[in-house]
């Protein structure tokens, strides 16, 4: 039996990237997905490519997660979908690497609402069906909230990663009693799309040294997939991690050991 079968499994950020990383293997452990994201043609073109490859459910839910508004509508719809939530994973974020001296009210609004204020309203909204599956929590952190790298002004963006850390295990400290667990998954830089066109963009010269920088400060030499992320969470969804609440699991090819 697969480790996920029959788990609903309610996926932000879910039609690209990390997001849609774990949503396929997710769906190859037999779980049910509900992706949601802002742009309604990338998560028909995901929910395609799902239910062409896996026998399992695929929902769909255009939202603006960082709209504080919506967030009560977004889980009511959710909920019309899966009364009963086995897993819901907090992926969708910002992160703008902007100068602190540049980083104007609006920027840091735009980080804390959809980094912090979405996962903590829509997990708070969802807590019932939550509870009612025992089920589990899981938020994309990043190892920007206690590790620095040269030249990448990350002052807002590692301000959020830090509370979603916090609010990780004071939540799992808070909910246990319900049999609710919450963890939450720390990457190191990963191949996304638009990680490779962000690093397309540079030129040659910044291109080299940023593999040189790699092998450097990463033990494994490398940077991530959005499948080494989705392993993980397939773990720390199942009854494998069944004991594990309140962890930080940092998956960064050893970046945060130096």
């Amino acid at each position: 039996m697969k480790v996920l079968e029959n788990k609903n499994a309610v996926i932000t950020g879910g039609s690209d990237g990390i997001g849609l990383g774990i949503a396929k293997v997710f769906a190859q452990n037999g779980a049910n997905l509900l992706l949601i994201g802002k742009d309604p043609e990338k998560l028909q073109k995901a929910q395609k490519e799902l239910l062409d490859e896996h026998v399992v459910q695929v929902h769909t839910l255009a939202a603006d997660l960082s709209a504080m508004d919506s967030l009560t509508q977004v889980s009511q719809t959710i909920l019309s979908q899966f009364p009963s939530i086995d897993i819901l994973v907090n992926n969708a974020g910002l992160g703008k690497f902007v100068p602190f001296e540049q980083v104007d009210n609006s920027l840091y609004e735009a980080h804390f609402n959809l980094n912090v204020k979405a996962p903590y309203f829509l997990t708070q909204g969802l807590l019932p069906a939550l509870t009612r599956s025992k089920g589990n929590v899981i938020n994309i952190s990043s190892y920007f909230a206690h590790r620095m790298l040269p030249n990448r002004a990350t002052t807002v963006y590692s301000a959020t990663k830090g509370a979603l850390n916090s609010f990780t295990k004071a939540l799992a400290f808070e909910i246990g009693h319900l049999g609710v667990r919450v963890n939450a998954i720390a990457p190191g830089s990963i191949s996304t799309p638009q990680f490779n066109r962000n690093l397309q963009a540079l030129t040659a010269e910044k291109q080299a040294a940023f593999q040189t920088m790699v092998k450097e400060i990463y033990p494994l030499q490398h940077i991530g997939t959005a499948e080494d992320i989705a392993q993980a969470a397939v773990f720390l969804a199942s009854e494998n991690a069944s004991w594990i609440t309140g962890t930080i699991l940092a998956v960064d090819g050893g970046l945060t050991t130096n």
